[in-house]
């Protein structure tokens, strides 16, 4: 049986914790309105899709050719996931927007080379969903989309949000920060359960 409420509760806490593209999202929208920031964010839904995909395959194909990955993987994704927690929760109340750039490409490029979601992807499938849709190749290809789908909507908050969203993330980063980094705890432990 899947479960869910762990699973969304990674995918969910992953998604809408700061990182490059909810960052940028944030800053652009701030700058330029939502309207203007949106080809940007649309180049962040396209490019997320596409990674969101090649995880996948990368992840079914370990699988099935080292099925002894599952446990290394499940230790090493549990140990990010409490380096994330400890990073989330010690982090500043101050949100960095040293990113300047906007618009399509830029943002569907920012993908291939933002780490936060190579980890999010290979973690999600190899944690919570090859292991019970394996070999299923249109549940897989679903998933990815869900993944990307809950991706282009964090970043959709961010920039809609904008300068709003930073001052109360800013208000209260240490109470957010907690929660984020707790719900993150629970998502290390579930995996081992």
């Amino acid at each position: 049986m899947f479960h869910w409420i762990p699973f969304l509760t990674y995918a969910v806490a992953t998604a809408i914790t700061p990182g490059p593209n909810n960052i940028m999202s944030m800053s652009n929208g701030s700058r330029f309105g939502f309207r203007k920031a949106f080809p940007f964010n649309l180049g962040i839904g396209v490019g997320f899709s596409v990674v969101m995909l090649l995880c996948t395959v990368f992840c079914s194909l370990l699988s099935a050719f080292i099925p002894k990955i599952k446990l290394p993987m499940l230790i090493l994704g549990g140990l990010y996931m409490l380096h994330l927690a400890w990073e989330t929760f010690r982090s500043g109340t101050d949100i960095q927007d040293d990113f300047s750039r906007s618009g399509f490409v830029s943002g569907l490029l920012l993908q291939f080379v933002n780490p936060k979601i190579y980890i999010y992807g290979i973690m999600s499938m190899e944690a919570y969903i090859l292991p019970h849709f394996g070999g299923n190749i249109a549940a897989l290809a679903a998933f990815a989309i869900l993944l990307a789908f809950m991706g282009f909507v964090s970043t959709l908050c961010w920039s809609a949000f904008g300068s709003l969203f930073r001052r109360l993330f800013s208000t209260h980063a240490k109470i957010v920060n907690t929660i984020m980094a707790l719900l993150l705890v629970y998502c290390a432990v579930s995996l081992f359960l």
